[in-house]
């Protein structure tokens, strides 16, 4: 169900959206829905991806294994090139300071 927000927004802005909108055969409501809509999207992916970031650093902080970024890269070229190829190996490293 679908609950009233009133934003107040610059008259500038308010123009902006309206001459957007009517380009793309819109109202100038549904145009501030899609948009905060596709903020939303992204700001959620965003905070996921942050959210891995540090799951894989707290990870690496207890295991010390990594991969070799050279090894990586052989990999996933010969993949693409077709051909065979060995999964590369975690190495142990040396865990970074804080």
């Amino acid at each position: 169900m679908a609950g009233t927000t009133s934003l107040k927004i610059p008259d500038e802005l308010k123009e902006k959206v309206a001459d957007l909108a009517r380009v793309v055969a819109q109202t100038p409501h549904a145009y501030m829905v899609e948009a905060i809509a596709e903020r939303v999207a992204l700001d959620e992916r965003r905070r996921d991806f942050v959210g891995r970031a540090v799951q894989s650093r707290e990870a690496f902080a207890k295991s010390g294994q990594a991969y070799r970024l050279e090894d990586v890269t052989a990999y996933y070229r010969a993949k693409l090139a077709g051909v065979e190829a060995r999964r590369p190996r975690p190495v142990k490293v040396k865990k970074p300071s804080r």
